[in-house]
């Protein structure tokens, strides 16, 4: 570098969505930068980009070694060759919330792992009727969470009916319809599987709209663990993941990746966890519950 800084620079990068600043993924996301920024003494600055074109998530001002020490990308929308850019050009980077196969730099979870082992509970409390409302499949996290989903119904030999694939795109308006969409159904779900908590409470709210009872009728799973899943007459079972964590890792590692402290690529897989709520029941309740209905 030609002239040195007093603090350490780097740049958070996330794509823009709507209602990006009521986001709580990217509000954890930014939090977990925050700790990292305080600990190693660093500036973090927050460059929102536009989804639909990439091309403009790079330019010169970001990728200039005098003043940016390094990129953390809050997400990639399946798009690597946006990383690959900022490496070919020197600069130290960090994916969040991917795991890669190129030797690029990662701290994420497993979410089809996650979203597998969603599917295999259901099953194992009787569910073979299980939609789900799936999440933005331009970002790995709503690709992955859909494809295990799908391969853990194929692994216990359970046609997926098409109608049960909905989409919701992590937003509450396309879930809202989605969810309509099911409800309403000849052959309803006895399981409802959405890829986010904020898909998953417009699933609650529609339920209740309905007059279906939930986990009596009807059992809810959503991801995240959102604080909002526990505000409502139903709390709300879901995937914890540890997204503050996983932003905190990230930004650390980076730093000592722009210092040449770390060897290269640096490939983490944080754990997620069932929390178990009062959204789901057995499905012998919900067939109990239905015959009750029909008398």
């Amino acid at each position: 570098m030609s002239s040195r800084k007093r603090k350490p620079t780097f740049v958070l990068v996330i794509p823009r969505f709507e209602d990006i600043f009521h986001s709580y993924y990217a509000g954890e996301v930014i939090r977990g930068v925050s700790l990292s920024a305080s600990r190693v003494n660093a500036d973090f600055l927050i460059h929102i980009t536009d989804r639909s074109n990439h091309r403009g998530w790079l330019d010169s001002t970001l990728m200039d070694r005098n003043y940016i020490d390094g990129i953390i990308f809050a997400d990639i929308d399946n798009d690597v060759s946006i990383v690959k850019k900022a490496i070919r050009w020197g600069m130290p980077c960090m994916v969040l919330n991917n795991i890669l196969d190129e030797p690029i730099n990662y701290v994420a979870v497993d979410n089809h792992a996650a979203a597998f082992g969603v599917i295999e509970y259901l099953l194992k409390l009787g569910h073979t009727q299980i939609a789900t409302i799936a999440g933005d499949i331009s970002t790995q996290a709503g690709l992955k969470r859909l494809e295990g989903y799908r391969e853990a119904l194929h692994a216990k030999d359970i046609q997926v009916a098409r109608n049960y694939i909905t989409f919701g795109e992590f937003l509450r308006t396309p879930a809202r319809i989605a969810a309509k969409k099911l409800l309403k159904l000849r052959m309803r779900p006895t399981a409802i599987f959405a890829a986010s908590d904020v898909m998953a409470l417009e699933v609650l709210d529609e339920a209740k709209h309905l007059g279906i009872q939930v986990p009596e009728e009807l059992s809810i799973v959503g991801f995240d663990d959102n604080p909002l899943s526990t505000t409502g007459s139903v709390k709300l079972t879901t995937i914890s993941q540890p997204l503050v964590e996983m932003a905190r890792l990230g930004a650390e590692n980076l730093y000592q990746i722009s210092r040449g402290a770390m060897k290269l690529p640096l490939k983490i897989v944080l754990p997620t966890k069932l929390v178990k709520r009062q959204s789901v029941s057995t499905v012998a309740k919900a067939d109990k519950r239905l015959a009750e209905v029909n008398k």
